[in-house]
């Protein structure tokens, strides 16, 4: 199959792909964010308390 071919293959597909509107590609950019930076300070903060707690044990 030449790239000729695979491009235009590609571009029929994506006339066939239900892309999200405006406001939802918005609305789940926000949640993709906001779950980040939760899940950033959740780790974050048990690593903080293990390593709170190693010093205690090793020190």
């Amino acid at each position: 199959m030449s790239l000729i071919t695979y491009l235009k293959d590609t571009q029929g597909e994506l006339k066939h792909v239900s892309w999200p509107t405006r406001n939802q590609a918005i609305v789940f950019t926000i949640i993709v964010v906001l779950v980040s930076v939760f899940v950033a300070f959740f780790l974050g903060f048990f690593d903080y308390v293990f390593k709170l707690g190693l010093e205690k044990f090793v020190i």
